[in-house]
């Protein structure tokens, strides 16, 4: 068990060092810099004690200068003490040339952080948006939109934050520690025992602090990802929550799981409050120790004036660099839980074609071979041993029952999802071994509900790079144009989210007029002329007869008269092929057909009527 987690961390340890380093592409050279002027900056910043403890001890007192050999040899070719005591504005002097080295060498400093850090953000949501549209359709099944957004905004914030204003910061806070300890043992080895007892308890409990600061953060931000989730469905569905008189029911759902964001949040403030409490009491300790020990030793001349001054400004600097660390190390646990997440996305395998896909004619015959299909690896079949063909240049129609793997087709056709058993083919070639791409850009696909961006109308039918000519025909074909030119700004007129400006008749005519403008060998229709009058969809069936040029169509419906112009129809029960022929075939013979067609005839007549 020990060793099978042990290997698990490795594992995990290096998925962290790959998300890193592709994080910290483009910004390392930046991160470098950044942390060479700290390291900089930190020395500079080490002087000014030093300044102060020989202006104390040796100029306004008279103790020996106890100054390196170098620094001595200035100080006399300036006039030795005596030129320091009748001139006291040129230690003034040093003291603000120092701070201006340190000023100029924080603003560098500065500039290259901000640099880095947005390099990183930029390089880090081009790769997460760039492999997440590689990633395949199975994947994005199972992850909902608000927790992917969440990994690329909030995340990638996270993680950036912890670079720019922790991790840079350990180098120099190290460098400051090792020296501050040094000067003041230095000065002082008695009294800077004090410093080095309690400053690796402070990163002690820090550390024993890690884990549970990082377990209550990963329950934070799984909250917080269902949230966004919650908050993005009701944002852009809000014609049908309002539709439904959903309003009250969505607030409930959605207060609940803020509640228990809220309550996810509370605790881990409460952790972080303990561990900074904790870190304050040992903070203020090791303070009063040195201030009482050191006036104690200063009383029994064991310290003088100026090293007191010196050893206090440097317990001083040594506290706050320890009590970050002591942060660098609760905050590493949030940035940890971010790159584990952006790991998962970005160690996610993407859509990988055949070693030896080609492309291949696909205005050839479609044929399904002992197609089998299930959802997950231990869910039911949703197609069990289906077979037939859909001859090139015909059109085809599918009916069925709610769950009978009618859409279950069309994403197999697309490569959304592999047969689980038997193939796909088309002239005999398996599109298996086709390009993924290549099949999709050949098949024209329409759903129920299309999926329309927030762009004009022009925008959307065009998205393909459509002249304005051929969106003007795909819209006329669509029997859209004329709605679209009764709008009052015409073809540029705003969609709105999701298309929610549009009628569902609208949506799904424009999203025909896309399709359309692709010029598709094959070409499916996923019931979507179900939100249009029967009147209109017979007129747009003529015109889809008469514009398609002989493409391969596959119309799924579960309205009769849609389908009765197909040249065959195959029909789909629980997932198995029912019946297949022309629709003259199967009005003849007893069936599923048969009994669904006399019952939309019927109500036809009784709504004539």
């Amino acid at each position: 068990m020990y060793e099978v987690d042990k290997l698990e961390q490795k594992k995990k340890s290096a998925r962290t060092m790959r998300v890193l380093g592709t994080l910290l592409e483009g910004s390392g050279k930046y991160f470098a810099v950044c942390i060479l002027l700290g390291l900089l900056l930190t020395v500079v910043e080490m002087i000014a004690p030093q300044v102060i403890r020989v202006t104390v001890d040796s100029v306004i007192d008279s103790q020996p200068m106890d100054l390196p050999a170098w620094a001595l040899r200035w100080v006399e070719s300036l006039g030795g003490v005596a030129f320091l005591r009748a001139n006291m504005w040129f230690i003034a002097l040093i003291l603000a040339l120092a701070g201006l080295v340190a000023a100029l060498l924080r603003y560098g400093a500065n500039m290259f952080n901000a640099k880095a850090g947005e390099t990183l953000v930029k390089t880090a949501r081009d790769r997460l948006f760039h492999h997440i549209e590689c990633l395949p359709w199975k994947w994005h099944a199972e992850h909902p939109t608000g927790d992917i957004i969440q990994r690329c905004t909030s995340d990638v914030e996270r993680i950036k934050n912890f670079f720019q204003e922790q991790f840079i910061s350990v180098f120099q806070i190290i460098v400051r520690i090792i020296l501050a300890l040094t000067l003041m043992t230095l000065m002082n080895a008695k009294l800077s025992i004090v410093a080095w007892v309690i400053a690796p308890i402070i990163v002690l409990y820090s550390v024993l602090f890690h884990n549970k600061i990082r377990a209550r953060f990963t329950e934070c931000d799984e909250n917080e990802g269902v949230l966004s989730t919650i908050a993005q469905e009701n944002l852009t569905g809000v014609r049908v929550v309002r539709a439904f008189g959903r309003e009250k029911f969505e607030r409930d759902r959605f207060e609940a799981q803020n509640n228990k964001y809220t309550e996810c949040w509370i605790s881990l403030t409460r952790t972080l409050s303990d561990f900074w409490a904790v870190g304050d009491f040992t903070s203020c300790l090791q303070i009063l120790l040195v201030v009482v020990l050191g006036t104690v030793s200063c009383v029994n001349g064991n310290l003088t004036a100026g090293e007191f001054v010196s050893f206090s400004l440097y317990n001083t600097m040594l506290i706050g660099p320890v009590r970050r660390l002591g942060r660098i190390i609760s905050e590493m646990s949030k940035a940890g839980v971010s790159i584990d997440r952006l790991g998962e996305v970005l160690e996610a395998e993407t859509e990988q074609d055949a070693p030896n896909a080609a492309e291949a004619p696909m205005d050839k015959d479609i044929t399904f071979e002992n197609v089998s299909f299930h959802y997950g690896e231990d869910g039911p079949d949703v197609l069990e041993n289906v077979s037939f063909t859909v001859p090139a240049g015909k059109s085809f129609g599918i009916l069925g029952g709610t769950g009978s793997g009618k859409s279950s087709l069309l994403l197999l056709l697309c490569r959304l999802y592999a047969p689980t058993e038997g193939k796909i083919t088309v002239g005999g070639v398996d599109i298996a071994d086709m390009p993924a791409r290549y099949v999709r850009e050949n098949v024209g696909v329409v759903l129920q509900e299309p999926f329309l961006f927030s762009r004009s109308v022009q925008e959307n039918i065009g998205i393909c790079g459509a002249s304005d000519a051929e969106i003007r025909a795909a819209a006329v074909t669509a029997c859209v144009d004329g709605d679209i030119t009764r709008f009052s700004q015409g073809y540029d007129t705003m969609v709105g989210e999701r298309g929610v400006s549009l009628s569902g008749g609208q949506k799904q005519r424009v999203a025909i007029a896309r399709m359309l403008t692709k010029k598709t060998p094959v070409i499916v229709f996923d019931d979507s002329l179900s939100a249009v009058d029967t009147e209109t969809d017979e007129k747009i069936r003529s015109a889809l007869d008469r514009d398609l040029g002989g493409a391969t169509t596959i119309i799924i419906s579960h309205r009769i008269t849609t389908l009765l112009d197909c040249d065959n129809i195959l029909v789909l029960e629980k997932g198995r092929v029912s019946q297949l022929g022309s629709p003259k075939e199967l009005l003849a013979q007893p069936g599923i057909f048969r009994k669904i067609y006399d019952m939309q005839m019927s109500i036809g007549e009784e709504e004539g009527a």
